[in-house]
Formats: structure tokens, C-alpha cells, sequence
């Protein structure tokens, strides 16, 4: 059974992550931006591991939906370029996001929801 080296797989997750991020700086609406982050500053949703929003106040699903999509669209994407699945950038972007967000975002680390 052969190894992949370890310097080969963290090219492929950083260059994951960059490709995101650049997609994302490229693709980012400055409305939708103010819009996300309102809705975390209110704690009507939060951040999942898995790279999505969780509507925690019903009145915010729409808007949670919305975001969900567009941040698939760019996942997939970027899962398809990279040769890699989807999951596996879900979970990359979920670990930047969770860096990312301002303090007081919710977050759901191991099923349970904190405050950063």
C-alpha cells in the first residue's frame, strides 16, 4: 500500500482554501456580506461544523437557505476543480469560518451551540 506523502495532501488543502477564499472575495455581495453578518450579530443564525448556517430563529430560515446555497454552489464548485468531495471542502471552510467569525457568533462545535 502506498503513502501520499503528507507535503502533497496539505498542497491540495491549502490550495483548497485558497480557492475558496479567493472565490468567495470574487463572488462576495457586499449586501449578502452585511446581511450574514447581522444575522450573526443578532444570533438569529449560526455557524454549523459542516460550512453551513442554522437558522437558530425561525424568522431567519429564508435568509439562512439563501446563504446555504450560494455558499454549496461555490463549494461544489471548488470540490469539482480540486478533484476533491465536496465534504471535503465543506470541512475546510467550516475550520476557516470558525477561525474567522467575530466573537459573540454562534457556533456548533460537537452538536452543541457556544458563543465564540
Amino acid at each position: 500500500m502506498q503513502c501520499i506523502p503528507k507535503m502533497i495532501v496539505t498542497k491540495s488543502l491549502l490550495g483548497i482554501m485558497n480557492a475558496i477564499l479567493l472565490a468567495l472575495s470574487l463572488c462576495g455581495v457586499s449586501a449578502w456580506a452585511d446581511t450574514l453578518e447581522n444575522l450573526r450579530a443578532s444570533g438569529a443564525i449560526g455557524e454549523s461544523y459542516n460550512g453551513y448556517v442554522v437558522a437558530k430563529d425561525p424568522g431567519a430560515r429564508a435568509e439562512a437557505d439563501a446563504i446555504n446555497a450560494k455558499r454549496k454552489a461555490i463549494y461544489q464548485e471548488k470540490a469539482i476543480a480540486q478533484g476533491v468531495s465536496i465534504d471535503q471542502v465543506e470541512k475546510v471552510y467550516a475550520e476557516e469560518i470558525f477561525k474567522k467569525v467575530p466573537a459573540g457568533t454562534w457556533i456548533q462545535v460537537n452538536g452543541q451551540w457556544t458563543k465564540k
